[in-house]
């Protein structure tokens, strides 16, 4: 944490703009690659309201996705010395990797939701629309905002092992010669869904209960929005400080089709081969063997190489996020 950050909110804490919140410039780290959306008229919309607004703030636009980790760790920590913030102006990824950044700087948080979903943004009521979500970092309020994490990588969405890292991968294959639209993920899905699938033997560990799974996936929530969306019951834990976590029990690809169609339909927690329950930590291990195997983890649809055992827990530490102040 960095000493010249503002103390942390406390977890039931709000603070808005207009009392002092932020003091500093807003440093909009700027991904040109996220969402369909034109870089340069998406930074004209919104530099206009923040002119208007004569709120002071400096573009840092992403060009190599590889500097994205250094160029927002910067400036998280000029944010932090200057009393200012960093917005992120991208999708669900590019939101994650500059989080991780302001939460190791101890600054405030902004987000500019420019992805194909955007749950993050969407989850904490913040505008798709550029300028109603610039009008945010001008009007809005701090709120503290909760983060899981596995092995030390922050998820703000979601983190997963098995199927889900290879869709992922896939769809983000398929966005690249297609476009970057939800029709284009929708179509990636089925073609990864109606394949056969490798099934993973895990051991879990939740508080004091521990069980074998076979899974071809197991997925841990952090976003109550997408959890609602696909059917859990499980979405209201992550108001409760928990995490969700969600695995599949081997099914053939039709079978792995029927349970996409049910989170199509919101009714995936009422399917048998689900298994689902909310949990502050888990401890995910292979068991036996000599050496611990390596697996694909998705954390907010970047994917990268982790050796088990795996630890999800919610962070210690809360995301201090500019939200829209509540309606009056």
């Amino acid at each position: 944490m960095n000493a010249d950050a503002k103390p942390a909110l406390p977890a039931d804490s709000v603070q808005s703009v207009a009392e002092g919140a932020i003091d500093g410039p807003l440093l909009i780290v700027l991904n040109p690659g996220s969402g369909a959306q034109d870089a340069d008229d998406a930074r004209r919309r919104i530099a206009a309201v923040l002119d208007a607004a004569g709120r002071a703030h400096e573009f840092i636009a992403v060009e190599d996705p590889a500097q994205l980790g250094g160029i927002a760790a910067d400036c998280a920590l000029r944010a932090a010395a200057s009393g200012g913030a960093v917005v992120a102006a991208g999708g669900d990824g590019t939101i994650n990797a500059v989080a991780h950044a302001v939460l190791e700087a101890g600054c405030r948080f902004g987000v500019l939701p420019m992805g194909t979903f955007n749950y993050f943004g969407r989850t904490h009521h913040i505008p798709e629309d550029l300028e109603a979500a610039a009008r945010v970092l001008v009007e809005g309020e701090l709120r503290p905002v909760q983060v899981g994490e596995v092995n030390g990588r922050i998820f703000l969405v979601n983190a997963s092992v098995g199927m889900y890292p290879q869709l992922l991968e896939e769809r983000e294959t398929a966005k690249r010669q297609f476009g970057r639209s939800r029709a284009v993920a929708f179509v990636s899905a089925l073609y990864t869904l109606l394949r056969n699938h490798r099934v993973l033997r895990l051991w879990l560990r939740c508080d004091d209960a521990t069980g074998r799974v076979e899974t071809p996936t197991l997925f841990v929530g952090n976003n109550r929005l997408q959890l609602e969306q696909i059917g859990m019951a499980e979405a209201a834990c992550v108001d409760a400080g928990a995490l969700a976590v969600i695995g599949l029990r081997p099914v053939s690809p039709l079978g792995m089709l029927a349970l996409a169609l049910r989170g199509t339909l919101g009714r995936l927690g009422d399917a048998d081969n689900v298994f689902s329950f909310p949990c502050a930590a888990l401890f995910v291990s292979a068991g036996g063997g000599r050496r611990p195997p390596r697996v694909k983890v998705a954390t907010d649809g970047e994917v990268l190489w982790m050796r088990l055992p795996l630890q999800f827990r919610v962070a210690p530490a809360r995301l201090q996020l500019l939200c829209p102040p509540p309606a009056p």
